[in-house]
């Protein structure tokens, strides 16, 4: 298939991170996949309740200073992006990728972003858990795998 032959839909690699090691690994496998398949990557975070996750977002370099979480949760974005390609450079689609930031349940939005976009592939990092509250609960990766009615490949 041709590059102008593309679909519309389905056409992007779009991949889910949370600034982890786990999220880097998941943005490297999926920039990789966007260069060799040529297409085009994005990039999305889910900004989530602090009661979930107390401290996600603290500054450290302004312990005292109060920004709102969607202020914080983009610095770090650009932080974690900025030195994802740096280390990276030689990847295009990572020089070239969309964010995209949005606020609420990380496993609800993943899967209405990808509900709205119909990537090729979605992409995730996961931890890896194996203890008994992972099966209790689940992971976020497992749910959207769960949920999704897209292509996923979750990056360990």
């Amino acid at each position: 298939m041709s590059k102008k032959n593309l679909p519309t839909k389905r056409a992007t690699i779009l991949v889910a991170v949370d600034f982890s090691s786990h999220s880097r690994k998941a943005l490297l496998y999926a920039a990789q996949l966007a260069s060799d398949l040529k297409r085009p990557l994005q990039i999305l975070h889910v900004v989530h309740d602090p009661g979930e996750s107390p401290g996600y977002y603290a500054n450290k370099k302004a312990k005292k200073q109060l920004q709102r979480l969607e202020e914080r949760a983009s610095e770090m974005f650009d932080e974690f992006l900025v030195h994802t390609l740096h280390k990276n450079s030689s990847i295009t689609p990572l020089k070239k990728a969309k964010q995209i930031l949005v606020s609420g349940l990380p496993v609800t939005r993943i899967l209405e972003i990808e509900k709205k976009l119909q990537p090729y592939m979605l992409v995730m990092g996961s931890q890896g858990k194996t203890k008994l509250a992972h099966l209790m609960l689940g992971s976020k990766a497992e749910q959207v795998v769960q949920l999704s009615t897209g292509p996923i490949t979750i990056i360990k």
